[in-house]
């Protein structure tokens, strides 16, 4: 499996709009991060983790033209709001788009897009875009359109969250609250893709020490964080991290 990060950033991106701080400012490209998403490849097959406001540009900028699922974490806007791209895929397709989320998030998506989701009372919008399977307990495994998967939920700002875990890789983002038994899904994982945005601890999100205790309670060989703010230089930072604790980047691929 391969995993490619399409955006690095937190919910403003970086730079961030009337900006002019170092990191905003910077040259670097890996300081230029857009809004969280994942792609997996495997075995020939493309899976979204989240679709957000910067899909579009993703897509363009990666050559992404066709996938074979979305798998969603939750629904704050930072992780959705592309759903709306992904009827490209669609009307390319003439098919559904499978959904993978859990069953709060299902309900939030029903209000926010109901002239995609809910075609009822829709005529122009009368085919069916999206094809939901539907998360309803709190952890749990299966397989979605060929891919296996296992999750687990924690909160975020009162949210509900899911996590998702593929063999002994794991995405983890916009984590806050959990419960300990967190660990004992994660037991076993090499790889973590883990949310932290800045050094300073966040009411919603871990900070990077807290990521770095998470991770080192996971045991995870190697973790790459993700969901970064413009507080954070990519060089300077990693410089001050662990060997095996890295900042993610725009089209990285692990």
């Amino acid at each position: 499996m391969k995993v490619k990060i399409l955006g690095s950033g937190s919910s403003l991106g970086v730079p961030v709009i009337g900006c002019s701080c170092p990191v905003c400012s910077s040259k670097d490209t890996k300081n230029r991060r857009l809004r969280p998403s994942i792609l997996l490849e495997d075995k020939g097959r493309r899976y979204l983790v989240d679709v957000g406001p910067d899909f579009r540009q993703q897509a363009l900028i990666h050559g992404i033209d066709r996938i074979d699922g979305l798998l969603l974490t939750h629904v704050h806007y930072d992780h959705i709001a592309g759903i709306d791209d992904l009827r490209a895929f669609y009307f390319h397709g003439k098919k559904p788009i499978p959904v993978l989320c859990s069953i709060e998030s299902y309900e939030e998506l029903k209000v926010r897009y109901h002239y995609l989701i809910d075609q009822s009372t829709q005529v122009v919008n009368k085919d069916q875009k999206y094809a939901f399977t539907i998360l309803e307990d709190e952890q749990g495994s299966g397989q979605f359109e060929g891919l296996s998967y296992e999750y687990m939920s924690y909160f975020q700002a009162g949210m509900k969250v899911s996590g998702f875990r593929f063999g002994d890789l794991a995405y983890v983002t916009d984590i806050r609250d959990f419960k300990e038994g967190i660990y004992k899904s994660l037991e076993g994982v090499k790889t973590l893709i883990l949310s932290a945005l800045r050094f300073e601890p966040s009411p919603v999100h871990f900070c990077i020490e807290e990521a770095i205790a998470f991770a080192k309670e996971v045991g995870a060989e190697m973790t790459y964080l993700v969901h970064i703010a413009h507080d954070l230089d990519h060089e300077k930072t990693n410089a001050m991290l662990p060997a095996n604790v890295r900042l993610s980047y725009d089209g990285q691929v692990i």
